[in-house]
Protein backbone atom coordinates (compact mmCIF):
# COMPACT_ATOMS: atom_id res chain seq x y z
CA UNK A 1 0.00 0.00 0.00
CA UNK A 2 1.01 3.49 -1.24
CA UNK A 3 1.05 6.73 1.26
CA UNK A 4 0.85 10.64 0.57
CA UNK A 5 2.38 12.30 3.50
CA UNK A 6 2.63 15.93 4.24
CA UNK A 7 5.36 16.88 7.61
CA UNK A 8 5.66 19.34 9.53
CA UNK A 9 3.02 21.98 8.16
CA UNK A 10 2.93 25.18 10.31
CA UNK A 11 0.48 27.12 11.44
CA UNK A 12 -0.93 30.03 13.95
CA UNK A 13 -3.81 28.90 15.95
CA UNK A 14 -5.56 30.19 18.87
CA UNK A 15 -5.77 26.33 20.53
CA UNK A 16 -5.59 25.54 24.33
CA UNK A 17 -7.08 25.21 27.35
CA UNK A 18 -5.75 28.60 29.22
CA UNK A 19 -7.54 32.08 28.31
CA UNK A 20 -3.42 32.95 27.75
CA UNK A 21 -3.47 30.24 24.35
CA UNK A 22 -6.54 31.44 23.71
CA UNK A 23 -5.75 35.30 23.30
CA UNK A 24 -1.92 34.95 22.49
CA UNK A 25 -2.02 32.17 20.04
CA UNK A 26 0.45 30.21 18.99
CA UNK A 27 2.68 27.99 16.72
CA UNK A 28 1.33 24.23 15.42
CA UNK A 29 2.83 21.60 13.23
CA UNK A 30 1.01 18.98 11.71
CA UNK A 31 1.83 15.56 9.83
CA UNK A 32 -0.77 13.84 7.65
CA UNK A 33 -0.22 10.49 6.34
CA UNK A 34 -2.88 8.97 3.84
CA UNK A 35 -2.73 5.01 2.85
CA UNK A 36 -3.83 4.60 -0.33
CA UNK A 37 -3.43 2.52 -3.28
CA UNK A 38 -1.59 5.17 -6.00
CA UNK A 39 -1.10 2.64 -8.67
CA UNK A 40 -3.46 4.20 -11.02
CA UNK A 41 -2.01 7.73 -10.53
CA UNK A 42 1.42 6.26 -10.85
CA UNK A 43 0.60 4.83 -14.27
CA UNK A 44 -1.79 7.51 -15.58
CA UNK A 45 0.20 10.54 -14.47
CA UNK A 46 -2.82 12.41 -13.81
CA UNK A 47 -4.12 14.63 -10.85
CA UNK A 48 -7.41 12.96 -10.32
CA UNK A 49 -6.28 9.31 -10.23
CA UNK A 50 -4.36 10.15 -7.07
CA UNK A 51 -4.97 12.86 -3.85
CA UNK A 52 -4.67 16.41 -4.59
CA UNK A 53 -2.26 17.25 -1.77
CA UNK A 54 -2.50 20.93 -2.36
CA UNK A 55 -6.22 20.07 -1.10
CA UNK A 56 -5.33 18.51 2.13
CA UNK A 57 -3.09 21.53 2.94
CA UNK A 58 -6.19 23.60 2.70
CA UNK A 59 -8.17 21.09 4.56
CA UNK A 60 -5.57 21.15 7.86
CA UNK A 61 -4.94 24.96 7.33
CA UNK A 62 -8.66 25.58 7.56
CA UNK A 63 -9.11 23.72 10.79
CA UNK A 64 -5.85 24.71 12.39
CA UNK A 65 -6.52 28.33 11.82
CA UNK A 66 -10.26 28.21 12.33
CA UNK A 67 -12.40 28.15 15.05
CA UNK A 68 -10.29 28.05 18.57
CA UNK A 69 -10.26 24.26 20.10
CA UNK A 70 -9.17 23.10 24.13
CA UNK A 71 -7.24 19.97 23.34
CA UNK A 72 -4.80 18.55 20.66
CA UNK A 73 -7.33 15.72 20.82
CA UNK A 74 -9.71 17.46 19.11
CA UNK A 75 -8.06 19.00 16.26
CA UNK A 76 -6.29 15.64 15.56
CA UNK A 77 -9.76 14.22 15.11
CA UNK A 78 -11.62 16.98 13.02
CA UNK A 79 -8.08 16.68 10.30
CA UNK A 80 -8.00 13.04 10.18
CA UNK A 81 -12.37 12.74 10.08
CA UNK A 82 -12.91 14.83 7.62
CA UNK A 83 -9.71 13.06 5.39
CA UNK A 84 -10.81 10.07 5.97
CA UNK A 85 -14.35 10.62 5.19
CA UNK A 86 -13.18 13.09 2.45
CA UNK A 87 -11.46 11.00 -0.04
CA UNK A 88 -12.18 7.44 -1.75
CA UNK A 89 -10.36 4.58 -1.56
CA UNK A 90 -8.31 5.38 1.72
CA UNK A 91 -7.63 2.59 3.44
CA UNK A 92 -6.36 5.19 6.58
CA UNK A 93 -5.02 8.25 8.17
CA UNK A 94 -2.76 9.18 10.88
CA UNK A 95 -2.77 13.03 11.77
CA UNK A 96 0.38 14.50 14.34
CA UNK A 97 -0.14 17.35 15.58
CA UNK A 98 2.82 19.17 17.94
CA UNK A 99 2.61 22.18 20.00
CA UNK A 100 6.19 23.59 21.11
CA UNK A 101 4.79 25.47 23.47
CA UNK A 102 3.18 23.85 26.17
CA UNK A 103 2.40 25.37 29.55
CA UNK A 104 4.74 23.05 31.45
CA UNK A 105 6.98 23.91 34.14
CA UNK A 106 9.82 21.61 32.12
CA UNK A 107 11.88 21.06 29.53
CA UNK A 108 10.84 19.24 26.32
CA UNK A 109 10.98 20.09 22.82
CA UNK A 110 6.84 19.54 22.12
CA UNK A 111 3.60 17.54 22.92
CA UNK A 112 2.16 15.77 20.13
CA UNK A 113 -0.91 13.71 20.09
CA UNK A 114 -1.02 11.15 17.00
CA UNK A 115 -4.48 10.35 15.65
CA UNK A 116 -5.70 7.36 13.17
CA UNK A 117 -8.18 6.38 11.54
CA UNK A 118 -8.66 3.17 9.81
CA UNK A 119 -5.38 0.81 8.80
CA UNK A 120 -1.60 2.11 8.84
Amino acid sequence: MDKIVLKNMGFYGYHGDLKSEKSLGQRFFVDVEIKTDLTKAGQSDELEDSINYVEVYNIVNAIMTGESRNLLERLGALIADKLYQHYQGVVGVAVTVRKPSVPIAGMLDYVEVVTTRGQM
